[in-house]
């Protein structure tokens, strides 16, 4: 394999890469996250009550 040919490959590879991250793995880890958050807040209020002044 030429050394062109492995550049484009290269590429090819890291532009993938780019894709899977930013089209997929972000949102899903995003919504995770905060649905994580919403409901340990949730669980919280269930067990100690609502916060108080």
């Amino acid at each position: 394999m030429s050394e062109a040919q492995n550049d484009e490959t290269q590429r090819k590879h890291e532009r993938n890469t780019f894709m899977f991250l930013a089209v997929f793995l972000a949102p899903i880890l995003s919504v995770i996250i905060v649905g994580g958050f919403g409901f340990l807040v949730w669980i919280s209020q269930i067990l100690f009550g609502p916060p108080t002044a």
